[in-house]
């Protein structure tokens, strides 16, 4: 019995979908009310992740992207 390999399809997901997903960089700073140029406290992005909306969809998004590895 032979078995088929997966070949990547367009239904699949993005090979680039953080880029896709960062629409507004910096929305999130401006939100929590943290100057240009300053990091977000992970406290304070932990707090905002529980919350709903766009707020907490960016928070959460911050949060997985900060535990990706650079490189």
């Amino acid at each position: 019995m032979k078995t088929k390999k997966f070949t990547a399809g367009k239904d699949d997901k993005p090979k680039f979908w953080i880029k896709k997903a960062i629409k507004k960089p910096g929305a999130l700073r401006k939100q929590l009310g943290v100057k240009k140029g300053q990091t977000v406290q992970k406290k304070e992005l932990a707090k905002a992740a529980k919350k709903g909306g766009k707020i907490g969809k960016r928070a959460r998004l911050a949060v997985t992207l900060s535990k990706m590895k650079k490189g």
